[in-house]
């Protein structure tokens, strides 16, 4: 069994300790094997939030000694100092998660593979290129059937709510296509603070096999959205001795009252079905 820990749009500058504290508490407990920032690791890309964040890894990185996979999101590309975001849009992030922005995981049961989505000449919106796409086809092409396959945006291929459909990643239908063919199983975004898991197979039609998006909420930030509250994704992946491959996907919830975070709903995820149903969500 595989443990991976999905933490997204912490917004350091925004945190709340309390949180903090907790999503720390929760990582000592779960040991994961795999930690992975989807995006927005900052508010306003200052230098002050990137050594906040890069703390916060190392306090992770200290309890388990878990490898981390980040990727860059929007709010981490300075906005009002127009001459860095033009001149040198990540030298803040680099400076603490070094000059890879598209870092790449494997291990016996994890392929997985951090894409960066974000534009300097974008404010908000992501995008995908079309090298991009084929870079992922190419990694995916040495992966073993035994992993589970995972690429890493920030901004959502799919929406949950037709609000959402502006803040969709530019060039998902090409990537999606592109990957399901390729063997990815999952894709793991953030950007807008609201947690679902979404069969993309349902989604978009006629893909030659199962794929899922899984977004992730605001782990840390005060900018909660709605009364949806600062949640992680907690994924269980078993690659049994039988050769089926099986996904639970989980939220946990930050819970004011007892200051900590619990499980509130998974999704079990049969990766090697021939079915091409929607995987139903089940409380825990």
């Amino acid at each position: 069994m595989t443990l991976l820990l999905q933490i997204s749009d912490p917004h350091f500058g925004t945190e709340q300790p309390p949180v903090v504290a907790a999503l720390l508490r929760l990582a000592s407990t779960l040991q994961p094997d795999l930690v992975v920032m989807s995006g927005d690791i900052t508010q306003r890309a200052r230098r002050a939030q990137f050594s906040a964040a890069r703390a916060f890894v190392d306090a992770i990185d200290a309890i388990g000694a878990a490898p981390c996979v980040v990727v860059p999101g929007n709010h981490d590309i300075p906005l009002y100092n127009l001459f860095a975001r033009i001149a040198h849009p990540y030298a803040n992030y680099q400076r603490v998660f070094g000059d890879d922005l598209e870092p790449v995981f494997e291990s016996a049961e994890l392929l997985v593979i951090g894409v960066n989505t974000t534009r300097a000449y974008r404010r908000k919106d992501g995008e995908i290129s079309t090298r991009q796409v084929e870079r992922v086809v190419r990694l995916l092409g040495d992966a073993t059937p035994r992993q589970l396959r995972i690429v890493v945006t920030h901004q959502p291929v799919v929406a949950a709510r037709a609000n959402d459909i502006r803040n969709l990643l530019h060039g998902r239908e090409h990537a999606i296509e592109r990957w399901s063919q390729a063997g990815v199983d999952l894709i793991l975004g953030g950007h807008i603070h609201l947690p679902y898991v979404t069969p993309l197979h349902v989604a978009y039609k006629d893909l030659p096999r199962q794929m899922w998006a899984v977004q992730a909420g605001t782990a840390l930030s005060s900018r909660v959205r709605g009364r949806v509250p600062n949640s992680v994704n907690v994924i269980n992946y078993d690659a049994s001795t039988t050769g089926k491959r099986r996904a639970i996907v989980a939220r946990w919830d930050f819970n004011r009252a007892s200051a900590s975070f619990e499980p509130d709903m998974q999704h079990e995820l049969d990766l090697d079905s021939e079915s091409l149903k929607a995987p139903l969500a089940t409380l825990s």
